[in-house]
């Protein structure tokens, strides 16, 4: 009999594509969900993906909060979140950075996005198949963290990036919203109904491969 993991995970990203982007939030209040996520992450779950955040938190290493901090943000994330029946399965975060000024922090480490590091630890955790799972992100250190792990991208549009220099950054698709990226991944996955797959970012008619 094989050992190898069967379960599946949507990969998120905090900042930007689950609650509005904001520079350095440090307080709990700054977390504000998109709307209408509530519903689409509920039937995600539904379908038996996985939930996971996988989050770059800099600000720890440059000093702008701390790690109880970062702790009473997330609690407050799951409490949102629990007002739609959703719960999440993990949140990683790396709190490192080269340029950091808070000692043992202000490194170079392989858990920082673009690095998978957090999604492989996620995926030993929780007994995940990377192969089968998906990472949302709106940056394309986002997918270029996905793609090294194993995992099908999806690249919310912000209007922030620019067409992918090289393959490993390049997402499997591209979505309006983190609405319309989860709606794209229950269509591929039978879960929904047939999502638009086709957006691209202006400019982007040759940077996606599907």
């Amino acid at each position: 009999m094989s050992d190898r993991p069967t379960a599946r995970a949507i990969f998120l990203d905090r900042d930007g594509t689950l609650v509005h982007a904001r520079h350095y939030p440090s307080r709990p209040e700054e977390l504000i969900l998109y709307d209408e996520l509530g519903g689409e992450l509920r039937a995600c779950q539904a379908a038996g993906f996985r939930l996971v955040v996988i989050t770059n938190q800099s600000g720890l290493a440059r000093g702008f909060f701390t790690a109880d901090d970062l702790r009473l943000m997330h609690e407050h994330l799951a409490r949102e979140l629990a007002r739609f029946d959703v719960r999440l399965d993990g949140v990683y975060h790396c709190p490192h950075h080269p340029d950091g000024v808070v000692p043992g922090l202000a490194i170079r480490c392989d858990c920082r996005k673009p690095e998978p590091g957090m999604l492989l630890r996620a995926a030993s955790d929780l007994g995940l198949d990377l192969g089968q799972s998906w990472f949302i992100g709106d940056i394309l250190d986002d997918c270029e963290a996905g793609n090294r792990a194993g995992c099908r991208t999806v690249l919310v549009d912000l209007g922030t990036e620019s067409p992918p220099a090289s393959p490993i950054r390049r997402p499997t698709f591209v979505a309006r919203d983190t609405r319309h990226a989860l709606q794209m991944i229950r269509g591929i996955e039978g879960a929904g109904a047939a999502a638009d797959l086709h957006y691209r970012p202006r400019g982007w008619e040759l940077a996606v491969g599907n």
